[in-house]
């Protein structure tokens, strides 16, 4: 016997005059900074402080998760008011809400018990994924009620959190999550046709996964795919440039044709632990928060989130408990300052090329605003050094620059050029009055 939920879903899915390639209306920013700076967060109400803080840093985008099992503690009936109340703080300071429906619901789904493998022993007991027709109907259902109540709140809606790693119960299983996907993305466009929805939010570039999901059809219903570009502590935020060459190969191969437009990709969650024992240093941490901005928009990635705003603990040998921009206790890391810096000095500005040094590990970056004013950000993945800029033309004697702390600095014109040394932390240099070759 079919129930009323799964009656309900199977009559929107199904409703003829619904084209979803007629009615994407995306509210992707444009790649000017720093429209998609964002930031992951792990409160709801509360938090006054911390909000105001992430606003002063420039972020305009928080992700939080969007927990079902909180939302829905009787069968049907929703409770939305955590996050009325966050999106309501998140509206008075500026910030876009980027909301992730995830997890599970034990009045879905039973409960599983994963193993330790190499300790021969029951290790977690959690309520399982949703994979039985009932539980997807639900989950579709519950997030279209949650589109439907937000709308016109600029929210971003990911489905999911990292589906491929053990974030799916019992284990990961694309397919369970493709049906997932496709069901919650029909249901949304059904209940809110102009609504956001991004997926599938992986950990790192799991090729495999990603070919199938993506040759689902689910790219039909989707206005962007979320990725984690994760990498160890020793491979910066630039080594991601080839992975996402080659994800955007395959989803140009995958995306229908009819849709006739460029399916973004977007970095949903991604950091560096400043962890004692094997994370980087602060210093190191402070560059890699500025450097992925400005990478991933150099790779036209529109919004940039980075994990995490603060510290989840204070032991700093733990390296989860030291992704954050400011410590436990709000304190802010130099992190907080890099981005701060990045957000100002470069407000209103996009990136319109990559210059030339001749050393593949300079990053010359020339940045332009509405007005036409230039700026540089300039870094390098080697060792310090000092590069000069030929000039065609120049009424000035010297040119500000910004560090990446914050702190300002002069640099003298020559009779045909000027020099910067290049190093680990980004420089903004202001080009006023001074034309290069």
């Amino acid at each position: 016997m079919i129930s009323f939920l799964q009656a309900k879903i199977v009559t929107i899915l199904t409703v003829s005059a619904f084209s979803p390639l007629l009615t994407l209306a995306a509210e992707i920013p444009d790649r000017v900074l720093p429209d998609g700076v964002g930031v992951n967060i792990h409160f709801t109400r509360g938090h006054e402080k911390d909000l105001d803080m992430i606003a002063a840093a420039g972020f305009r985008f928080v992700r939080m998760d969007f927990l079902w099992g909180r939302t829905e503690r009787i069968k049907g009936e929703y409770d939305w008011s955590d996050y009325d109340i966050l999106t309501a703080e998140l509206d008075t300071r500026g910030i876009r809400a980027y909301y992730i429906f995830d997890y599970s619901n034990p009045l879905y789904e039973g409960t599983v018990i994963t193993r330790n493998a190499d300790a021969g022993r029951e290790e977690d007991r959690s309520t399982a994924s949703p994979r039985r027709p009932e539980s997807v109907t639900a989950f579709a259902l519950w997030a279209a009620a949650a589109a439907r109540h937000f709308h016109g709140r600029h929210v971003v809606w990911e489905i999911w959190n990292e589906p491929n790693i053990e974030f799916w119960k019992p284990k990961p299983d694309v397919k369970q999550y493709i049906a997932l996907a496709l069901a919650t993305c029909k249901a949304i466009r059904e209940a809110d046709p102009q609504a956001t929805i991004v997926a599938p939010a992986t950990s790192s570039f799991p090729w495999g996964f990603l070919k199938t999901f993506l040759k689902s059809g689910v790219l039909e219903y989707l206005d962007a795919i979320s990725v984690h570009p994760y990498r160890s502590e020793n491979r910066p935020p630039e080594t991601a440039i080839d992975d996402y060459k080659r994800l955007r190969q395959l989803i140009e191969q995958s995306a229908p044709e009819e849709a006739k437009r460029k399916i973004p990709i977007i970095s949903g969650e991604w950091g560096y632990s400043s962890n004692v024992v094997s994370g980087v240093s602060l210093e190191k941490q402070a560059d890699f928060i500025a450097r992925q901005q400005l990478s991933n928009l150099l790779q036209e990635v529109p919004i940039s989130i980075w994990y995490d705003w603060k510290n989840d603990g204070e032991d700093l040998n733990e390296n989860e408990h030291n992704f954050g921009t400011v410590t436990y206790n709000l304190k802010p890391k130099p992190g907080y300052v890099a981005i701060q810096t990045l957000t100002k000095e470069l407000s209103g500005y996009r990136i319109v090329r990559r210059r030339s040094t001749g050393n593949k590990k300079d990053f010359v970056l020339i940045l332009v605003n509405a007005t036409g004013e230039t700026k540089l950000a300039v870094w390098t993945l080697g060792k310090p050094h000092t590069i000069a800029f030929d000039l065609e033309a120049t009424s000035a004697s010297e040119l500000l620059f910004i560090d990446g702390n914050g702190k300002s600095g002069r640099i003298e014109i020559g009779p045909n050029n000027f020099t910067v040394k290049l190093a680990s932390s980004p420089q903004y240099i202001i080009l006023k009055d001074v034309r290069l070759k």
